[in-house]
């Protein structure tokens, strides 16, 4: 019997909020154009969200061990297979049952709104799984940032917005712009912390390619982007500044930037600097949505 912490670790459920995020402010944002929330789609799209973030969790546990990127001497949230003995063949299993159970809860949502989501959903899905399976992982990459930001930030909350409107528009894209930023950057966090080992196994992250200092920057000039962001959809679309709300999370990205600043930190030292990362886009996220929903009601 696996204990809680093994299945903490391996299923990363602290990290879903990744998935959250793009579907409450899709659904919110539906909510203020046609004033109704169609619960159940909204529960199968966040369900089926946290589904393949978890499968593409998984997919990475199982390859960064099988190329070897994963040692005893890992640092990580996870590393269950070489720290815990778990199987590769378990972990794989996992992530295709994973895929299997969003499938069913894709095939209901496009049942409820177009099946032309359907295409969409396997491109996601087949991009979740290559972005570390395969010959040419997306994660060893430079652009692993804008495969995460676009599909998840972008993406799903474009989808959400079109199950719950029957409809889409650019300003959905325009307001998901923050989110697809600040899931780009817990990417950028984890390549942080993980470069110097990346670079000796001939990866080309973004962070390998600009070296410590500029990717450090990189994330401080991207963080001041979302934050400035709202400005758009208030000046553009006629939003109130309650959008503006998401800057009480500014000290949470403030304190990423100067956590990962100093030079010649272990791997280990940087994990409170990437927990600020997703916190931030956690609750920039949650701020961003409510501002949008009270922005609504106020008008």
């Amino acid at each position: 019997m696996r204990s809680f912490d093994f299945w903490w670790r391996l299923l990363r459920p602290h990290a879903l909020t990744a998935s959250l995020v793009p579907v409450l402010l899709g659904t919110v944002y539906a909510y203020t154009v046609v004033s109704r929330i169609r619960w159940s789609l909204f529960l199968a799209m966040l369900v089926a969200s946290f589904l393949i973030q978890t499968a593409t969790n998984l997919f990475n546990e199982y390859y960064d061990y099988m190329r070897g990127l994963d040692t005893k001497d890992s640092v990580g949230i996870g590393g269950t297979i070489v720290h815990d003995g778990a199987s590769p063949r378990f972990v794989m299993g996992l992530a295709l049952g994973a895929y299997a159970l969003a499938l069913l809860l894709g095939l209901f949502i496009c049942w409820q709104s177009s099946w032309w989501l359907a295409v969409l959903g396997a491109c996601f899905m087949l991009i979740g799984y290559l972005y570390t399976g395969g010959p040419y992982p997306i994660a060893a990459s430079p652009f692993g940032e804008l495969f995460a930001g676009l599909c998840m930030g972008g993406g799903i909350t474009c989808i959400t917005f079109f199950i719950q409107t029957g409809f889409i528009n650019w300003q959905c894209f325009w307001l998901s712009l923050p989110i697809v930023l600040l899931i780009g950057m817990i990417l950028t966090s984890n390549n942080i912390r993980d470069r110097v080992g990346d670079e000796i196994n001939g990866r080309k992250t973004l962070a390998i390619l600009l070296g410590h200092r500029k990717a450090i920057r990189f994330m401080a000039i991207i963080f001041a982007i979302a934050y400035l962001w709202p400005i758009v959809p208030i000046v553009i679309y006629q939003q109130t500044p309650l959008l503006f709300l998401a800057l009480l999370s500014l000290p949470k990205a403030i304190g990423a930037v100067k956590g990962f600043a100093p030079d010649n930190q272990q791997p280990s030292q940087m994990m409170p600097a990437m927990k600020l990362t997703a916190q931030t886009n956690t609750f920039y996220g949650l701020l961003y949505a409510l501002g949008l929903l009270l922005s609504h009601w106020i008008a």
